[in-house]
Formats: C-alpha cells, sequence, structure tokens
C-alpha cells in the first residue's frame, strides 16, 4: 500500500511556539497520519494520503513562508512510528523538568529584576515564562482534540501579550523616571539563570535529535542562554559606563523577541 511523503520549506520555523501552531492548525486535515518536524533546517515532513492541497492552505495562511519542496509516493512500510521518533516517557520527565525550572527561574528573575531595578532581567523572566509556556502547551496538547489545542494556544498567547505591555511599561517607566540597576547582582542573577538553562541544555542533549519536541527545546534553551549572556554583558557595561542605558537596550530587544512570539501565536486560525 502505498502513502505519500511530502516536504515543506518552513523559513519562519525556527522554536516551539511556531511548531505548536502548525500542529494545530494541521490536527484536523483528515488524510495526514504523520509529522515530522526538523526546526534546525526548518523542514517538516508530512506522511499523508491523498494531495497536498488542504496541507499546503492551512500552511499558507500561518504566514510563516511555507514552500512545498517535493511530494513522493512510498510504501507504507516505511511510515515512521511514533515510538521511532520520540521517547515518550524519557521525554515528557526532560519536558517537566525544564518546565519547572524555567518556572522557577521566571519567578526569582521577576523578583530580582523588580529589586535591583533591572529592566533586562525584568524581561529575561519573561523569556522563561514563554519558555514554560510552550513547554506547558506541549504537555498539556498531548491527546486533545483540536479545540483545546487552538483554546490553549490563545490563552497562552493573551497572556505572553500582557506581560509583554507590563514589560514594556516598565522598561519605558524606567526610560522616563530612571532607575539605578545594580551591576554586581544584575550579573549574579543572570549568572544563576545562564546555569539553570546550560542545565537544560545538558537534559536536552541526548534527546535533542529524537524528536520536534525534543529540536524545539534545545533551540528555545540555546537562545534563552544568548539572552542570559546579554544581561551578563548589559550588567558589565552599566558597571563599566555607570549608564543605565545598556540594561534598557538588552530589556527592550528582549521584550521584543516574546512579542513577535505572542503575536505569531494569536494569528493562529
Amino acid at each position: 500500500m502505498k502513502i505519500n511523503r511530502s516536504k515543506f520549506k518552513i523559513p519562519k520555523m525556527d522554536c516551539p511556539a511556531e511548531e505548536q501552531m502548525i500542529r494545530t492548525a494541521l490536527d484536523d486535515v483528515p488524510n495526514i497520519r504523520l509529522l515530522d518536524f526538523d526546526l534546525a533546517d526548518r523542514i517538516l515532513v508530512v506522511w499523508h494520503n491523498g494531495n497536498t492541497d488542504s496541507i499546503t492552505e492551512r500552511l499558507t495562511k500561518l504566514n510563516l513562508g511555507a514552500t512545498l519542496l517535493k511530494t513522493m509516493e512510498e510504501s507504507e512500510s516505511n511510515l515512521p512510528t511514533q515510538k521511532s521518533l520520540v521517547s515518550d516517557r524519557d521525554q515528557a520527565r526532560v519536558l517537566w523538568i525544564l518546565l519547572g525550572i524555567n518556572g522557577f527561574m521566571f519567578i526569582a528573575e521577576l523578583v530580582s529584576g523588580w529589586l535591583v531595578e533591572s529592566a533586562g532581567l525584568i524581561a529575561d523572566s519573561l523569556d522563561m515564562l514563554a519558555d514554560a509556556a510552550v513547554y506547558g502547551i506541549s504537555l498539556y496538547a498531548v491527546g486533545k482534540a483540536a479545540r483545546h489545542k487552538l483554546r490553549t494556544a490563545h490563552i497562552s498567547g493573551w497572556f505572553q501579550f500582557v506581560l509583554v505591555i507590563g514589560a514594556l511599561f516598565e522598561v519605558v517607566r524606567r526610560f522616563i523616571f530612571g532607575s539605578e540597576p545594580n551591576p554586581p547582582y544584575m550579573i549574579g542573577v543572570a549568572i544563576i539563570a545562564l546555569i539553570a538553562n546550560v542545565l537544560c541544555l545538558w537534559l536536552i542533549f541526548r534527546h535533542r535529535d529524537q524528536g520536534a519536541h525534543m529540536k524545539a527545546s534545545w533551540i528555545f534553551s540555546t537562545n534563552d542562554v544568548m539572552a542570559n549572556l546579554g544581561v551578563i554583558a548589559a550588567g558589565v557595561l552599566v558597571g563599566f559606563t555607570g549608564s543605565r542605558f545598556p540594561d534598557l537596550i538588552i530589556g527592550t530587544i528582549i521584550v521584543g523577541v516574546v512579542f513577535i512570539g505572542s503575536i505569531k501565536i494569536l494569528r493562529l486560525r
């Protein structure tokens, strides 16, 4: 028996948020048998019966730049099993640990950022929360109907959007009325967050090529490490120059990244 294997290039698919959007958009397409994501190369392979019209239409509506590269007919015996793509129990355990680490660090960075008047730490805490939300959605959505996945994604998107507005307001407030970020404390908290994210990378390392969520988690945690390094650099510059602007600039950049992610989720239909 034959089955079609279609390969799509999706340039704007680079984190779990986009993956979840695509999974939700394609969830109720009846002829799809399996989705296999490669976030590192921005590739989606769809195993399906029949033509690609409905699949291409759904992907196009997401505005992620999806392009069909090729469709090949193969034997159904070549269809990968979910078990061959993921180790469900081990990966669920890792995702729960990642969820816990990101949730804890969100609270720690938010409180610390407020106390030491650091816009960068507050924005980075928001990035931690966005990560935790994605991991939570991925775990919750397993086995749920499409409407539940869509509702959950929208709730997450609105929640992130509200927090982005709050964080941006805080950056503007500190820009207008002034702030005195404490460089040593700011750097210390960012280093703790960096250690937490390096731990996340270590946990994911042996799973990073085993399936969509683990590849996404690897990329997401790598991006978090970059954000942590940005906050550390801002702390060093604040201490060296005596200016609060490096902290405000880094905070604004991180807020912008999370804002773009929330908009992508809210545009999902």
